[in-house]
């Protein structure tokens, strides 16, 4: 087996309107060019008012992701996303388990992992985000609550799935410091 290829994804987070898609163009141009399968995977993960018109721009050269998605596959759930939606517009990954999702709205490790079961079942490639902040890093918490992180929010099922795990430390968001290498 293939060792798997890196993913380099792009969250627009609470960005982009249609004009945005001529940058969406000039990226999967560079992606075209640059060729080669062991090449990075690169993907786009707009707002969920892009993915469908994203997609057409893209013409497959890059991959299309959601930000989030609803546990549920329906519902009166006004306002969310379920994953069979960002499935039908296009896409093929979700990132789950975001920190500003975490922090924001809330959500656990177990609502994470009932998310990730949704894309799972939609035939999405989850993106699931870890991290700590600063203060649990300076109390060399890093391990412990990364590791608490995706034990809790993977699930047994993800076994022979294709899925992604996206350190992102929390503390290194927004804030200037950046992560060294080692780190």
């Amino acid at each position: 087996m293939a060792p798997p290829r890196p993913l380099i994804a792009g969250n627009w987070k609470m960005n982009g309107l249609g004009p945005d898609l001529a940058e969406a163009k000039a990226i999967a141009a560079g992606v075209a060019q640059a060729g080669s399968k062991a090449a990075p995977r690169v993907a786009l993960c707009p707002p969920a008012t892009l993915i469908h018109r994203l997609g057409q721009v893209l013409g497959g050269l890059v991959e299309l992701g959601g930000q989030d998605c609803h546990a549920q596959t329906g519902g009166a759930f006004t306002g969310d996303v379920s994953a069979l939606m960002l499935a039908d517009a296009g896409a093929t990954l979700v990132i789950l388990g975001h920190s500003e999702r975490r922090t924001l709205h809330g959500e656990t490790d177990d609502v994470v992992q009932a998310k990730v079961m949704a894309a799972l079942k939609a035939g999405l490639e989850p993106i699931v985000c870890v991290g700590e902040t600063l203060a649990q890093r300076q109390s060399a918490q890093t391990f412990a609550i990364v590791e608490a992180q995706l034990r809790g929010s993977l699930p047994q099922q993800i076994t022979g799935h294709a899925y992604c795990v996206a350190y992102e430390p929390v503390w290194a968001i927004g804030t200037g410091l950046t992560p060294t290498l080692e780190q």
